[in-house]
């Protein structure tokens, strides 16, 4: 498995008019990161009521993400460890949510734009913002 996790954030570039963004979204997934089923969950949820995609595209973008990425389960052991992970880093339940999930698959790095550019959370996980020097 892939010691890279993305985050939601870093698949709605994928289909974005920011061409920049988009191209190193598409760099990032071509790498075969972890997914969650919760990164899969808020994808369609974005790309359905912001972005307004039909769901017949909304529908082929979660197939194209299936294949290409590692997708993993969010299990009842990452929802308990969400909770320690939100109390001491002080993440939202939902970001503590995609953090222990990916703590749970082994992950090195979690790609994200919404989380501190560095931190690292267990001394195992490294959040970096691949969107900063944009």
């Amino acid at each position: 498995m892939n010691a890279n996790f993305a985050d939601t954030n870093v698949i709605i570039y994928s289909v974005s008019d920011d061409d920049d963004k988009r191209l190193l979204a598409l760099k990032i997934i071509a790498a075969k990161p972890v997914i969650s089923t919760q990164v899969l969950t808020e994808t369609a949820n974005t790309l359905q009521r912001k972005l307004k995609f039909s769901p017949q595209d909304t529908q082929s973008i979660l197939m194209r993400l299936i294949a290409e990425c590692d997708v993993v389960a969010v299990l009842p052991r990452p929802v308990i460890s969400a909770i320690t992970v939100m109390e001491r880093y002080r993440f939202s339940f939902y970001d503590s949510l995609i953090i222990a999930t990916a703590l749970e698959a082994s992950c090195t790095t979690l790609y994200s734009e919404d989380m501190q550019h560095g931190q690292l959370i267990e001394n195992k996980l490294l959040i970096i913002n691949p969107f900063k020097e944009l």
